[in-house]
């Protein structure tokens, strides 16, 4: 049972999740019915897993929450903001009660006798039975065709059939035609007598004894027929199903001889029964009915099959994404074992083995791959409530929600989002009225844009505020003599600036910002995943910052180089050419350390001075061009450069861990070790 509580609670994650983004897009949609059933279906699940694991508190408080939004969905209570304001409270109260946190009982029975106003009811308004409301059908749904003809005396008898047609609806999604054929003209009608039946189309997923249990009081003197048509057998049917004649046939409402002569006729089949046969109206409507209800499910069913996911702990991910790691060591080297040996046969298996890895290898780190939407969506809430806290306007959008990025990073992600997304909210979004003054929109907008660039993903994290004030960074960093007084320094060295430890621009420390360590974590944070950070603005027009992040941090494609007898890795994303040099341009190029690259003048770095590799260098030395972020351009003088390189990296022990320029190793195909230089922090410890 412990196993099975551990299931649900992580579920429940999920479903509050998922509750928190429905209620926000509630909000702004309010008559949107299918947002309202997502919280009501996000609602009705939490309370029943919950009673069913023993967590009593949590169903016995999400009951009366899901009975408000019972009523929303059946349009008797409309959506405001302060039911978003409390339905986001209630959440957050469920939250705490699963993390069984101390509970403030006297914040529960408040979040409850708020809702419970919500189900006052004004005098004379009498209870309905509702549409077939929009569940999410389970898997195992089973799609029956019913034939309710009740006996002419069922009315005399004290039974209500319309009640069993609620009772069949509140089992799953239900389409009821009524047939009134037999209804006879006024001189013959009597009015105790029922003339009516029905054909009913039920998916559900309870089983056939609890359609059966919904007739037993009327089961002895009416016709009653329940049939499975479709989701008892195999999911490979299609979405296709039953001609119109067909049914008709099956349901015994027309003869084969009819069938033959309506298809002989080339009209439609419908129309030619109804005008031939004299069949009525409403007999094919229901079959009609029929067809397109048992269609859409099985729609419904390839969709869900398609979509269809298995819960895995990270930790076996992460075990075989290890192994795939492995697995790409070995395959090199077979490889080199090959290329060495010069066996057209062994070379024939190592080609064939390092397709099947690469291929593995790529179907391994997409496992680990997931949109950012999903896990952004969550900083909607955080824009909310910091409007709520600062009396500002704003919402958050998100363009490019499906880009996906490897799940550790998306994890270290969260903490620098949060501090980007508070000091938009802070510094940059003014309050409404001096916007309007402005003339800007009352409401104002944090966006988020993700993009995939090259092995690279981009995300820009910007707003239409206030944008950045380069005369207080610069006031404030004469302040903290962080530049000389009389310095006159770029945006763009100003904007490194906001990033050292404990600057900020703010004039007093508020419980959202102002005491300088935001931007710090957001750019040691980055920095540790392999990305940069960078800031851009106009004052007057919003800030943008964006994050350049590797789309994963455990095999990576790199370019192979060597110094004397050591290897080193360069990630190939950053690397834009190779280039030589002759002896002559070598000693200019090491004395001034600088180099002509393409008619202009780049810096350039020895790697075998900066690792103090012993020997001297080749007659003509190989030099790397990289993009090293805001230095532009960099050059690296190496003896030679190998080629591409499949990279599968290592971390470094805790020993290493302070080590510049180094972001960790790989091993070779012959066993040797490869360190993978960092390329950003390389140069920085270079300039410091």
């Amino acid at each position: 049972m412990d196993k099975h509580r551990e299931v649900f609670i992580e579920e429940a994650y999920e479903l509050l999740a998922e509750l928190e983004t429905s209620l926000l897009e509630l909000e702004e949609n309010p008559d949107d019915a299918e947002h309202i059933g997502r919280v009501f279906r996000s609602l009705h699940t939490i309370k029943g897993s919950g009673a069913m694991f023993g967590f009593d508190d949590i169903a016995e408080f999400t009951h009366e929450i899901e009975t408000v939004f019972d009523r929303v969905r059946d349009g008797k209570i409309a959506v405001t903001r302060e039911l978003i304001n409390l339905s986001l409270s209630a959440r957050d109260q469920i939250r705490a009660m699963l993390q069984c946190q101390e509970i403030d009982e006297s914040k529960s029975e408040a979040v409850i006798a708020a809702f419970r106003e919500f189900l006052t009811e004004p005098e004379g308004v009498s209870a309905e039975i509702p549409d077939s409301p929009a569940i999410r059908l389970p898997d195992r749904t089973i799609t029956y065709r019913i034939r309710f003809r009740p006996a002419p005396t069922v009315l005399a008898d004290g039974t209500n059939p319309i009640l069993l047609l609620g009772e069949l609806r509140e089992l799953g999604d239900a389409k009821i035609v009524a047939q009134i054929d037999g209804i006879p003209r006024l001189e013959d009608y009597d009015p105790e007598a029922c003339y009516v039946y029905w054909d009913i189309i039920l998916s559900t997923s309870e089983g056939i004894n609890t359609i059966k249990d919904v007739f037993i009081f009327v089961n002895g003197n009416s016709e009653i027929r329940i049939e499975a048509i479709d989701g008892h057998g195999t999911a490979d049917e299609g979405t296709d199903y039953k001609k119109l004649g067909d049914i008709l046939l099956e349901r015994g409402d027309i003869s084969t001889q009819d069938l033959t002569d309506a298809l002989s006729a080339q009209k439609r089949i419908g129309e030619l029964l109804i005008q031939e046969k004299g069949l009525g109206h409403g007999v094919v409507e229901s079959a009609l009915t029929e067809q397109n209800h048992v269609k859409k499910m099985r729609k419904i069913r390839q969709e869900t099959i398609s979509a269809s996911s298995i819960r895995v702990p990270s930790e076996k991910v992460d075990s075989l994404v290890n192994l795939v790691g492995e697995l790409v060591t070995v395959q090199a080297r077979l490889s080199q074992k090959a290329f060495l040996q010069n066996d057209p046969e062994l070379r024939s298996v190592a080609e064939e083995v390092e397709h099947l890895t690469a291929e593995l290898r790529d179907n391994t780190m997409s496992i680990r791959m997931l949109p950012i939407g999903t896990t952004f969506s969550k900083f909607k809430r955080l824009v909310r409530d910091l409007s709520n806290e600062l009396d500002k306007d704003a919402v958050m959008e998100i363009k490019g929600g499906e880009t996906e990025l490897d799940k550790t990073v998306l994890d270290q992600l969260n903490d620098p989002m949060v501090h980007l997304i508070r000091n938009s909210m802070d510094h940059g979004i003014e309050p409404p009225d001096i916007r309007e003054r402005l003339g800007k929109p009352r409401q104002g907008t944090v966006f988020i844009c993700a993009a995939h660039s090259g092995a690279n993903v981009l995300i820009r994290i910007s707003d239409d505020g206030a944008g950045p004030d380069y005369e207080a960074i610069r006031a404030k960093a004469r302040e903290k003599r962080l530049i000389p007084a009389d310095a006159d320094i770029g945006e763009k060295d100003i904007f490194s600036l906001i990033f050292m430890p404990g600057f900020s621009t703010a004039e007093k420390v508020s419980e959202v910002s102002g005491r300088g360590v935001g931007l710090d974590i957001v750019k040691r944070t980055v920095e540790s995943l392999s990305g940069t950070v960078e800031i851009t603005g106009k004052k007057g027009e919003g800030t943008t910052v964006t994050l350049k992040l590797p789309l994963t941090l455990a095999i990576i494609d790199g370019l192979l180089v060597k110094i004397g007898d050591s290897h080193f890795v360069l990630p190939l994303s950053s690397v834009e050419e190779c280039v030589e040099l002759a002896r002559d341009d070598l000693t200019r190029a090491q004395r001034r350390n600088m180099m002509r690259f393409r008619d202009e003048l780049v810096p350039y770095l020895n790697l075998r001075k900066i690792f103090m590799i012993a020997g001297t260098s080749p007659g003509i030395e190989q030099v790397v061009i990289v993009e090293a972020d805001k230095n532009g351009r960099i050059g690296f003088g190496v003896d030679r450069v190998i080629g591409q390189h499949q990279t599968v990296i290592k971390r470094l022990g805790r020993i290493y861990k302070n080590v510049e320029g180094i972001s960790g190793a790989t091993i070779m195909g012959d066993g040797t070790v490869a360190l993978i230089l960092d390329v950003i922090q390389l140069v920085q410890s270079v300039e410091n």
